[in-house]
C-alpha cells in the first residue's frame, strides 16, 4: 500500500474547506457584538461528531460507563462531570428527579431537518439530537484510531486484520421513533443517500474513503475502506448520521430536497421531533422508550431570535433558559442580575494578524518587509496579546498559542511562545536595519517601516484587535494603516494575496489535518486550501506529515508539538486570541457536561430538578408522543 502523505491528506480535506466557506451560517456573518468571531471561516468541512452520554448498568446488557468533565469558568465556576444514573427509566413528563422544559434563544432557525442537506450550525444541532451515528468521538476529541469513541447505534465493532474492514454490530434494542427496528439496511441506505450525486449532499466528500457498505446480517454491517488511514474509523463511524430507509427510501434522491417528508424527521436519538413553526420556534421532546435511555429533559424549545439585544433580554428576564452567544457586556449584565450562570469551555476559533510573506505584486518574490523573520518576531514581541484578549474578550478568551487549540488532543500547551518584550523588539528591528529617525519613525534606506492591515468590518473582535495593535506598534516606531473592508472584499483580497497583513480567524474542528491547508507548503497558491500567508518550511511540513500518519495519539502529539514549535518560532503571524465557548444558562438547569466542539451534544443528560420547575415545564399529556 502506498504511504499517505500530507499532500494526500490535504487533498482529502480540501473539499471540506470549500464546503465550510460555502455553508458557514449566515448568522455568523451578522454584526453581533458577541464573543464569537464573525466571519471566521472553516478551513474544511466541520465533521458531524457528537457524543450523547452513555450511562448504563442495564439488566439486558452493559455498555461503557463514560465519565465526562470540564470546568465552566465564568461568573460561576461549574464542574461538568458525567454521572452514572440509569437513564432508561421511562419517566413521564415532569415526573421524578429528571424532567423540565429547556427554552433556548438562538439567532437562526435550523435550515434543514434532513442530515445530508444540513448547512448551518442550528441544523446540525437539531439533527444531531434527533439522529444517531454508529459511534461518535469522545469528549477528548481524539479522531486517530478508535480510542475513546463511544457507541451510539453500534454497540460494538471489529476490525479485519488488514484494517480495511470494520464490522459494526447494531444495538439489538435500537428503534426508530416510530417503533421500527434499526437494521443494517438503514446503514447501507444512509451511505447510498449521502453519496448519491442526485442529492448533492455537501457531506459526500467526507465519505470518500469508504469503498462499500455490506450487510452481514440484519443487525451487523461491514464498512469496507479504500485505504488504511489514521482516521479511517472516524470516517466510517462518525461522518454520517444514520437514516431510516422505510421513511426516506420511497422518495427518489433527486427529489428529496423538495419533499415534504423532510419536514417531519424520524430518527433514533434520545430526542424526537414534535413540531416547528419556521423562523419562529422548533420543539423536540424526549423519546421515552429510547434504546439509550430517555432524554432527561422532557422537551427542548428553540425560539428564533435574530436580534442580539432581544435575545439577551429574554435570557435576563427568564423568558429563555439559555442563550448561546456571549460577550463582555452581557457578561456584566448577568453578573449584576444574578440567577444566571455563565458556562465557558474551550472553543474552536482563533484569531491572528497574518503576515504576507510574498510580494503582493509578484508571488515569486519575497515580501520586502515580512520575509525577514527578525521583523516578524520583533512585531510579535511588541504586541501585548494578553492586554488585547482582556480588553476585547474579558474572560471569554485565551491568548492564542499558535495555529492549534487547547481543546485539541494533539496540542501541547507548554509550547514556548515569543514573549512580550518591546525593548527586545526594538533591538531586533535595529539589527534588521530599521532604525528610528528624528521623528520617531523606523526607516531603512529612506523608506519608513509602514504597512497596511486589512480587517473585515463585520468582526468586532478583529477590528478592535487591529486598533490596539496599531497603537502598540506605533510606540516602537512602526506605522500601521488599518483598512476595514466588507467581508466579501476582505476575502477577495486575501484570495488574491493582495495585502501586507490581515486580521484573520479560523474556526476549526477536531481534525488536526486542517493545518495542511492553512499553513502547509502544498497549499500555496491554492485558494481552496487557504495558505494565504505564503508560509513554507519543509521541516514543518515533514513533521506534520509524520504526525498525520501516526497510528496512535501519543506519537502524533509528539510530532505535532515539534511542528507547532517550528511555526511559532517562524512567526508567520502574531497569534492573538483563542475563543472560549460561552453559554448563559439559568441556575435552575443542571448541566452534567459540555462538549467543546458542540455544546448541545450532552443535552439529553441535562435536566431541571423538580423543585426548580416552573409553569412552562408542564407539557400536554400527549407531548412526548
Amino acid at each position: 500500500m502506498a504511504p499517505i502523505t500530507s499532500h494526500d491528506l490535504g487533498m482529502l480535506t480540501s473539499s471540506r474547506h470549500k464546503l465550510h466557506n460555502e455553508i458557514r451560517p449566515a448568522l455568523q456573518e451578522q454584526l453581533y457584538t458577541t464573543a464569537s468571531d464573525n466571519f471566521a471561516p472553516y478551513p474544511h468541512k466541520n465533521v458531524h461528531i457528537r457524543n450523547i452520554q452513555h450511562v448504563i448498568n442495564n439488566s439486558m446488557k452493559s455498555l461503557h460507563r463514560i465519565k465526562r468533565g470540564i470546568t465552566g469558568v465564568g461568573i460561576s465556576s461549574i464542574l461538568l462531570v458525567g454521572c452514572s444514573t440509569d437513564v432508561r427509566n421511562p419517566l413521564g413528563a415532569g415526573d421524578g428527579e429528571f424532567g423540565g422544559t429547556l427554552v433556548i434563544a438562538t439567532a437562526a432557525d435550523a435550515d434543514r431537518l434532513f442530515p445530508p442537506l444540513v448547512a448551518t450550525s442550528q441544523g446540525r444541532a437539531v439533527t444531531e439530537l434527533i439522529f444517531d451515528h454508529l459511534a461518535t468521538v469522545g469528549d477528548k476529541l481524539n479522531v486517530i484510531g478508535d480510542e475513546g469513541f463511544v457507541p451510539e447505534l453500534a454497540e460494538s465493532w471489529n476490525w479485519s486484520k488488514d484494517s480495511l474492514n470494520i464490522t459494526f454490530s447494531i444495538d439489538k434494542d435500537a428503534k426508530w421513533h416510530d417503533g421500527t427496528d434499526v437494521t443494517a439496511t438503514d446503514v447501507i441506505f444512509s451511505y447510498a443517500t449521502y453519496t448519491n450525486p442526485e442529492l448533492s449532499s455537501a457531506f459526500a466528500p467526507l465519505l470518500k474513503n469508504i469503498d462499500s457498505v455490506i450487510e452481514v446480517d440484519p443487525k451487523s454491517v461491514r464498512i469496507v475502506l479504500k485505504e488504511k488511514q489514521p482516521m479511517s474509523f472516524f470516517d466510517a463511524a462518525a461522518q454520517m448520521l444514520i437514516l431510516p430507509k422505510h421513511i426516506y427510501g420511497s422518495v427518489p434522491a433527486g427529489e428529496l430536497s423538495k419533499s415534504p417528508i423532510l419536514d417531519n424527521p424520524v430518527g433514533s436519538g434520545r430526542f424526537k421531533f414534535r413540531k416547528r413553526t419556521p423562523n419562529v420556534s422548533l420543539e423536540l421532546v424526549s423519546d421515552l422508550n429510547n434504546y439509550r435511555g430517555r432524554a432527561k429533559l422532557d422537551r427542548v424549545i428553540l425560539n428564533i431570535v435574530p436580534d442580539f439585544a432581544t435575545a439577551s433580554l429574554r435570557l435576563l428576564s427568564g423568558e429563555a433558559d439559555l442563550y448561546e452567544s456571549m460577550n463582555a457586556d452581557l457578561l456584566k449584565q448577568i453578573n449584576e442580575k444574578g440567577g444566571i450562570k455563565v458556562v465557558t469551555y474551550p472553543g474552536f476559533d482563533y484569531g491572528f494578524l497574518m503576515f504576507n510573506l510574498k510580494d503582493t505584486r509578484d508571488r515569486n518574490k519575497p515580501h520586502p518587509v515580512f520575509s525577514d523573520v527578525r521583523v516578524r518576531k520583533a512585531l510579535s514581541m511588541a504586541v501585548d496579546r494578553s492586554a488585547i484578549v482582556s480588553n476585547i474578550l474579558d474572560t471569554l478568551g485565551y491568548v492564542s498559542m499558535g495555529p492549534m487549540l487547547r481543546a485539541m488532543p494533539t496540542t501541547d500547551t507548554s509550547i514556548k511562545q515569543i514573549p512580550y518584550d518591546p525593548a527586545l523588539a526594538a533591538a531586533l528591528l535595529d539589527s534588521a536595519g530599521w532604525k528610528l529617525n528624528k521623528a520617531g519613525v523606523r526607516e531603512r534606506n529612506g523608506k519608513p517601516l509602514k504597512f497596511t492591515l486589512i480587517t473585515p468590518n463585520s468582526s468586532r473582535n478583529r477590528v478592535q484587535s487591529a486598533t490596539i495593535i496599531q497603537e502598540q506598534l506605533r510606540k516602537i516606531g512602526v506605522t500601521v494603516d488599518i483598512q476595514q473592508l466588507e467581508a466579501s472584499t476582505f476575502f477577495s483580497r486575501e484570495m488574491a494575496f493582495d495585502f501586507d497583513a490581515a486580521m484573520h480567524a479560523w474556526s476549526l474542528d477536531a481534525n488536526p489535518a486542517n493545518i495542511v491547508q492553512t499553513w502547509g507548503t502544498n497549499s500555496l497558491g491554492d485558494n481552496a486550501n487557504s495558505n494565504y500567508s505564503g508560509y513554507s518550511n519543509p521541516k514543518f511540513d515533514s513533521l506534520i506529515e509524520t504526525a498525520l500518519r501516526a497510528s496512535n495519539l501519543p506519537a502524533a502529539k509528539s510530532d505535532f508539538t515539534k511542528a507547532y514549535q517550528i511555526i511559532v518560532d517562524d512567526a508567520p503571524a502574531i497569534w492573538i486570541y483563542e475563543m472560549k465557548g460561552g453559554l448563559g444558562v439559568h441556575n435552575r438547569v443542571e448541566i452534567p457536561a459540555i462538549r467543546p466542539d458542540a455544546w448541545w451534544t450532552h443535552l439529553a443528560d441535562w435536566y431541571i430538578p423538580k423543585d426548580k420547575r416552573i409553569e412552562r415545564d408542564k407539557i400536554p399529556a400527549a407531548g412526548n408522543k
